[in-house]
């Protein structure tokens, strides 16, 4: 067996996990490289990423380069004698960093690729609807999420599951996909295949605020699928028409309700339907519940967040918050 000294290169919680399961089993891992410290909250103090907290708690020698071109940057991390790499929710890595290690340098993605290359796998594959996910391991190469394949592990995506939950069993099978990694590389047991450069492949796009926009005319499922993929973060949002007053709201948690009487109907019937309560969009108040028309049935808004307050479950809500007769999201 090979002698393995690893450098781990990860920021979120998500690499934390990784990195706690590497330490814990008891591989030598010679270096953290994380992201600076940054001003955040109010007071603009600088905050440390999750993975520098973990791996200050463990005595680990850590890099936090704003440059990763920069020659006394490479010096160092050269200077760790680290053989092997491993990437975890991190930058975009320069040749020069990737291929420093003699036995290469390897990502941790969460999809399965070459499905959802990209920023944002976990979101997209609940917005689009997938049933399935997985992680995958790959080597880095010149191209964002292409290198060739190692070992992949898939996992069904529940019905109403969303972006948090699918994150945590993510990154626990992610944990058990990186040593697995480890120890192929250490007994030089590996086998890759090259991801297909071409075909149906979807992209896990940067989420910004033009593509969580929830569309009232999509489908209901379309709806129900995108607030759970944003939630709980970034959160998916739309705006609330309310006693003359435009707000910028987010929704984290709602459910889907049908009637058998709405889901023959096609989109142009209810748009003509002269009856404000069948309306796209429109809120109705019912029993304690918000409920929103959508097209082929109803959402019912289980969790919300109003501008400048704190998410809430509805039941808080209706407890303080007053709508008119016309109220609608848009």
């Amino acid at each position: 067996m090979r002698e393995i000294r690893i450098v781990f290169m990860g920021t979120p919680d998500f690499a934390v996990t990784i990195l706690e399961t590497l330490v814990t089993q008891g591989y030598t891992v010679v270096g953290v490289i994380t992201a600076p410290d940054r001003p955040a909250g109010r007071g603009q103090k600088l905050r440390k990423s999750a993975v520098k907290v973990y791996a200050e708690s463990q005595g680990l020698t850590i890099l936090q380069p704003t440059n990763l071109k920069n020659e006394s940057f490479l010096t160092e991390l050269e200077a760790l004698q680290a053989n092997l790499q491993i990437v975890v929710a991190f930058r975009i890595l320069p040749a020069a960093v990737w291929k420093m290690p003699a036995y290469g340098t390897f990502n941790l993605h969460a999809s399965l690729l070459p499905q959802y290359r990209g920023a944002a796998p976990i979101n997209w594959a609940i917005i689009n609807g997938e049933t399935e996910t997985g992680v995958t391991t790959f080597f880095i190469d010149e191209k964002i999420d292409t290198g060739a394949v190692i070992f992949q592990e898939r996992l069904t995506i529940g019905e109403n599951e969303n972006a948090g939950s699918l994150h945590d069993r993510l990154m626990h099978l992610g944990s058990g996909l990186v040593t697995k990694t480890v120890d192929a590389i250490a007994n030089n047991t590996i086998t890759t295949h090259i991801q297909p450069q071409s075909g149906d492949l979807k992209t896990a796009y940067k989420l910004y605020p033009e593509n969580t926009k929830i569309d009232w005319e999509a489908p209901l499922k379309t709806i129900h699928n995108h607030i759970r993929g944003l939630s709980p973060y970034p959160g998916s949002w739309c705006y609330l028409m309310n006693n003359n007053k435009e707000e910028r709201v987010k929704i984290y948690a709602a459910e889907i309700y049908t009637e058998p009487s709405r889901n023959t109907k096609a989109y142009s019937e209810i748009v003509e339907e002269k009856d404000e309560n069948t309306a796209l969009g429109t809120i109705q108040v019912e029993d304690g519940k918000l409920k929103v028309t959508a097209l082929h049935g109803y959402l019912y808004i289980n969790e919300i967040q109003l501008p400048g307050k704190r998410k809430m479950d509805v039941k808080s809500l209706l407890n303080g918050y007053n709508f008119d007769e016309n109220v609608k999201m848009r």
